[in-house]
């Protein structure tokens, strides 16, 4: 009990002070641009925003940690090493999901786009659990945006995808899901509601963000919010059925081979 409470109070000091590094850095960016609108040179500015999200993030799972009745999951390192792994090949297939299954649509110089890259968050977290899914399909679809041009959203895109993983994971316990049926029925709750969040949450967060961050007239930003409505609703469909198809597939494969990560020690 002791080792928990003082790992779960490392996490949290950290999540702090991280949290803090990135006000800092943000701060400091602010003051440093020259302009009336943010570019994507205003490095500390981004990089103070992703500090800030990271750390909120370590503070809360410290948070959580440090006041749950529950004994901490064990896994063993094989666990954790495949773990690791099925988390890096996910946050490369929400890479390629959005790098090269992508259509740009363009208003007033900014873009939005129809991609498969939340496939793969939704998939994730499905199979790695909320936050280890969450995260990977976020640095999966944050490193697309920083290569595709779209690297002004990205502080948004890591938030909102960490989100999609952690909001459809609440619904997911398929770890002690038996039968087909079953399994079928808990992978589409939990992929609709994941993707549900993002279809209200990625408009209206967008809009908030170009119009006080970039300072985009409220016309365009408004603009832009209800064409993020339309591609995040057809992003949703697509990514729901997809996630729905590839888990039902990947599951039995997993099982026979040994290599699916079982969460019931989470539950």
């Amino acid at each position: 009990m002791k080792d928990k409470t003082k790992k779960s109070a490392a996490v949290t000091i950290t999540g702090s002070f991280v949290t803090l590094a990135g006000l800092a850095a943000a701060a400091i960016g602010y003051h440093q641009n020259a302009g009336d609108k943010i570019t994507e040179q205003d490095v500390l500015i981004f990089g103070g925003f992703f500090l800030i999200i990271i750390g909120l993030v370590l503070f809360a799972n410290g948070m959580l940690r440090l006041f749950s009745k529950k004994a901490p999951a064990e896994y063993s390192s094989a666990e954790r090493t495949r773990r690791l792994a099925f988390a890096a090949l996910l946050a490369a297939l929400a890479y390629i999901g959005f790098q090269y299954f992508r259509f740009d649509l363009t208003v007033g110089g900014e873009r939005t786009a129809f991609h498969l890259g939340n496939t793969f968050v939704v998939l994730a977290a499905l199979l790695l659990g909320g936050v280890w899914g969450g995260m990977a399909g976020a640095l999966g679809l944050t490193l697309a945006d920083f290569s595709s041009g779209y690297a002004t959203s990205a502080p948004k895109t890591f938030f909102l995808k960490l989100c999609i993983g952690l909001v459809a994971h609440t619904l997911c316990h398929l770890s002690r899901a038996h039968g087909a049926k079953k399994i079928m029925r808990i992978t589409a709750a939990a992929s609709v509601c994941g993707l549900a969040f993002n279809i209200i949450a990625d408009p209206l967060v967008g809009y908030f963000y170009k119009q006080y961050l970039f300072g985009l007239p409220q016309d365009i930003a408004s603009t832009l919010a209800r064409l993020a409505s339309l591609t995040t609703g057809v992003n949703a469909v697509l990514s729901a059925i997809l996630a729905v198809v590839l888990y039902t597939a990947l599951r039995p494969a997993l099982e026979k081979s040994g290599l699916f990560f079982r969460l019931d020690k989470e539950k």
